[in-house]
């Protein structure tokens, strides 16, 4: 055999390379289960073993092993398997705008920024560009022929590198270029503040074409301490503070106000303002002490827009803003103040921390003692000359740290922030400004939180769910190939250790979804060796030696393989460049997969049968019970094609009408919102829970907001949708809303159970054991994302068939087929998803389960058209019907060996591969139970339809003639 050398010498290389990159995980594990071994549940005792056992080497001859270096180079775990947070924070970029503008207040320019704030929420589009065809719109509606060039625009001492003559376009690139490098500023400011988490093995990306970044810690517990390390700007602001006096007139006003409109101000007639502020018990410089459960409503009523209509000139641009924490003497209340604002809300003193570090002031308590840049020490001079004997607030991110009085001129740009602190809320904040000041706000608009426990739970449902779907491929397989099993079986074995070696050389991430790419890889390993060995089958029935049956058997199976294969990959691709997170995993581990199974199954295989063959040795391709199966069935399905379409008519029709009626239950990666898994010790009712939480999630109108209650695998676990507070992507609404599920889901907890616990279930606690957020914008990109790739799914699919086949009425086939399943699914979701015990939401599990479906469909009926291909060109005295039936009923052991081997492989990872598996494997099996119909009775009959002349008679039954010849055809 051609080739044999080279291909031995590439497989035991491959094979070096994948040993070297698995055992430092193979040595972790080992280090870790002794210390567990020994160290039990006890953490520190684990800690104290661990380091014990560090010590140790593992000589190997050519590497040696140590605990902490293989640690680092172990295989990463997705957040799914090892628990942990993954959150997209996105970078302010009106903030960057503004700041390039140097805040101005041009009004062609704010209503541009304002017009493309709102367009963003349903546009692919970035930001920047929407917002200069905003501007170009607005400036061309009113004549004002300004220039993005004009001092008032981007014309400023800012931008440096803009003159006034320079032209828009220009100026726009100019403007991309200072907006992309001031998201990569932020990356590298978030991946500092990563490394001060002490995070182990975390994953920072940005995300091409947006201002967004992407962080998984896999391992971390404490999102809320995540989150507000990542979202915290570091901009330390300084503002003039107004007082009582100025401020007093407004407040009574508005208690008259919140009297008559209180109802279209979010709050009941009945509420006494002025009441809530507690103005009488103040000891700082705010303008109102409020207790922390009537914050919501103060901060409803200041924000509407009732109350923004009646400001007063000398309060027109004032912001309100809370304190930091509430203070040391009244634990249950926080201050109010009003901070100076002005048109453009551009902070007098907003400059970059040098140095911070941690101090103590004369009475003891914890400070931040801070240095500032030169341009902060300037202006703080300026502002603290000008309020001597007056207040002066420390701001960051909106929130009043303290506001003291100035004594006298600060002239250094050193200064003091006291807050109240404890020790790691001082560390907290000395760590945020050491790490550098992002260059605008950052806000979270997706984020997902796994447990500990739930993560352990999916390593053991993903490997059991692997192990029961292994076995049966490897029991079946040589029950219906023999010999010829046993090496497909070595093949296969081989291909997961290269999927595993080149995943973590590559430093890839393996997560639920990517292990189900592995599994379902290894039933496109079966397939390909099912159409090799089917092929060889019918070389051996046809009189052939051994040898060259399988010697044909190889060859003539190659282009059905590489066309099958080549399709699925394509979709692979489609996956990961659209989809996100775990379905980049999956799509990933499917594309090394196919690639590892065409080097092993088609030619390492071919390696090891021919040196077996060629040493006179025999090779079964069959089993006494397996011979003969489909060596003689022949069916009329082109005859039979009319039923087919009046059944996939009605299906279709069905399906399209309970689309139209029922519609589907998106999942909020498609609408937005919060999901919660939360676990319990005893059994809940759903709809109990349900009912008690709609009561809970008011808006501000008094209306509820869309809450479900669903079972989630169990009795004692219940999934929690909300959108409630969707719009607001802060760590505040985060907080409110966890604490109204603990307050509605009390009487169903543990007794004693605090909102800590609740909110960081594990195994041996009650809570929350996951959660994800994903904000409006996110939703509809990731929507918007979803049809695009299934769309560039079926166009690539329609182009290749065209390619290879050179027949348009094949690719029209195969498209129909595809859109039938498409639909078949669709309809299915819609119909069922009230009443299945398992999630059936459609969201990016399921659009990656649809393009999957599609990949293995058009797989199925490449392999059919491949071999009508063939008998185009070497039974041209048969009739056009008869030659369909002919290659159909040829490939029927293949069809049925591939889909029945599929289907019992994903059915394995439908009742072992855990709860949130279960709707993507259900898409799975509707898809490759009717992908494998269509590919008969819908692609083929239609390619059938449009390729017949109409000239030639219509006769049917096996290896029937026609006179007319079929090569033109």
């Amino acid at each position: 055999m051609q080739g044999k050398g080279l291909i031995t010498i590439v497989a035991i290389v491959l094979g070096l390379i994948c040993l070297n990159e698995l055992l430092p995980t193979w040595y972790a594990s080992k280090i870790e289960k002794q210390a567990t071994a020994i160290a039990g549940d006890n953490p520190e005792k684990y800690q104290k073993e661990i380091a014990k056992l560090s010590k140790d080497t593992l000589n190997l001859g050519f590497t040696k092993l140590y605990y902490s270096k293989a640690k680092e180079k172990e295989m990463k775990l997705g957040l799914d398997l090892k628990g942990g947070i993954n959150v997209l924070l996105e970078i302010n970029q009106r903030d960057l705008v503004n700041d390039l503008t140097n805040y101005s207040t041009n009004p062609i320019l704010i209503e541009a920024l304002n017009k493309t704030d709102e367009v963003q929420k349903n546009s692919t589009k970035s930001y920047i560009d929407n917002f200069f065809d905003q501007f170009d719109a607005i400036n061309k509606a009113k004549g004002t022929n300004l220039k993005l060039a004009d001092p008032e625009i981007f014309g400023n001492t800012t931008l440096t590198e803009v003159k006034y003559n320079t032209p828009d376009e220009q100026v726009k690139s100019i403007v991309k270029r200072k907006i992309d490098a001031s998201v990569g500023t932020a990356f590298e400011v978030i991946r500092t503040r990563i490394d001060k988490l002490g995070a182990i093995q975390p994953n920072v990306q940005r995300v091409p074409g947006t201002a967004r970044i992407s962080v998984e810690m896999p391992g971390m517990k404490d999102i809320d301490k995540v989150k507000k390390m990542l979202q915290t700007s570091a901009k330390l602001q300084f503002w003039e503070v107004q007082q009582v006096p100025e401020i007093a007139p407004y407040f009574q006003t508005l208690t008259s106000i919140v009297a008559a409109k209180g109802d279209s101000m979010g709050v009941a007639k009945t509420t006494n303002f002025i009441n809530l502020l507690h103005i009488d018990k103040l000891r700082t410089n705010g303008v109102a002490n409020v207790k922390l459960s009537d914050t919501a409503a103060v901060n409803k009523i200041l924000n509407s827009k009732v109350a923004q209509s009646l400001r007063p000139a000398n309060i027109k641009y004032t912001q309100f803003m809370w304190g930091y924490k509430p203070e040391a003497t009244d634990s249950e209340s926080l201050v109010l103040y009003a901070i100076r604002g002005n048109i453009n809300q551009k902070a007098p003193v907003d400059g970059a921390v040098e140095t911070a570090s941690i101090g103590y002031d004369e009475l003891s308590r914890v400070v931040v003692d801070m240095q500032m840049d030169s341009k902060g020490a300037k202006e703080w001079k300026t502002l603290t000359e000008k309020n001597v004997g007056k207040p002066v607030a420390v701001t960051l991110d909106n929130r009043v740290y303290t506001a003291p009085n100035v004594v006298n001129a600060i002239p250094n740009g050193r200064t003091q922030i006291s807050g109240n602190f404890s020790q790691e809320e001082a560390k907290e904040l000395v760590d945020v400004l050491g790490a550098g000041k992002l260059p605008a706000g950052a806000k979270v608009v997706q984020a997902t939180v796994v447990g500990p426990s739930l993560g352990q739970e999916s390593i053991d449902a993903g490997l059991m769910s692997f192990i029961i779907a292994f076995g049966i491929i490897i029991v079946y397989i040589i029950f219906y190939y023999g010999g010829a099993g046993i090496y497909a079986v070595i093949a296969m074995i081989i291909n997961l250790f290269y999927i595993f070696g080149i995943m973590d050389s590559g430093d890839f991430t393996l997560t639920l979804p990517g292990i189900a790419g592995i599994v379902l890889t290894m039933a496109v390993a079966v397939d390909t060796n099912v159409i090799i060995y089917e092929r060889t089958k019918e070389e051996l029935f046809a009189g052939k030696s051994i040898l060259e049956a399988y010697k044909d058997g190889f060859k003539h199976a190659l282009n059905a393989i590489i066309d099958g294969h080549t399709t699925t990959f394509l979709t692979a691709v489609v996956l990961f460049f659209f989809g996100t997170g775990p379905i980049k995993g999956f799509a990933l581990t499917l594309m090394i997969g196919i690639a590892m199974t065409l080097f092993t199954s088609v030619l390492l295989s071919r390696v090891m049968i021919f040196s077996r063959l060629n040493k006179g040795k025999g090779l079964s391709v069959w089993t006494p019970a397996t011979k003969n199966l489909f060596r003689n069935t022949w069916i009329d399905f082109i005859g039979k094609r009319k039923y087919a379409y009046i059944i996939s008519a009605v299906l279709t029709v069905v399906c399209i009408i309970s689309i139209a009626t029922h519609g589907f239950k998106y999942g909020i990666d498609f609408t937005g919102g919060r999901n919660y898994v939360v676990r319990f010790d005893k059994d809940v009712k759903a709809e109990a829970v349900e009912e008690k939480l709609v009561t809970l999630f008011k808006t501000e109108d008094g209306k509820n907001s869309s809450v479900e209650v669903k079972t989630f695998g169990n009795d004692k676990q219940l999934k929690i949708s909300t959108d409630y507070l969707i719009e607001d992507e802060s760590l505040k609404a985060d907080q409110i809303i966890e604490q109204k599920l603990y307050e509605g889901l009390k009487t169903n907890l543990p007794t004693g159970i605090s909102l800590k616990d609740f909110k960081s279930a594990d195994k041996e606690h009650a809570g929350i054991v996951s959660s994800e957020k994903v904000g409006p914008s996110v939703a509809d990109d990731i929507k918007i994302h979803g049809i695009y790739a299934v769309v560039a799914a079926l166009a690539m699919i329609f182009i290749y068939i065209l390619v290879r086949f050179r027949k348009w009425q094949f690719s029209l086939g195969a498209v129909a087929a595809l859109f039938h399943d498409a639909v078949i699914i669709l309809g299915a979701y819609s119909l069922l998803h009230k009443y299945m015990p398992f999630n059936m939401e459609i969201n990016q599990d399921f659009i990656a389960a649809i393009l999957t479906v599609l990949g293995y469909s058009i797989n199925d009926t490449v392999i059919i058209f491949d071999r009508i291909r063939e008998y185009l060109r070497e039974k041209k005295s048969l009739t056009l019907a008869g030659l369909f039936d002919d290659s159909i009923s040829s490939t029927l052991g293949r069809t049925f060996n591939t889909s029945f081997t599929t289907i019992l492989v994903i059915l394995a990872i439908f009742i072992f591969g855990g709860d949130n598996l279960r709707g993507f494997m259900f898409a799975m099996l509707i898809g490759i139970g009717f992908g494998t119909y269509s590919s008969i009775f819908v692609a083929s009959a239609i390619a059938y339809d449009f390729l017949k002349t109409g000239k030639e008679e219509e006769v049917h039954g096996k290896s029937t003639t026609n006179k007319e010849v079929l090569a033109s055809k």
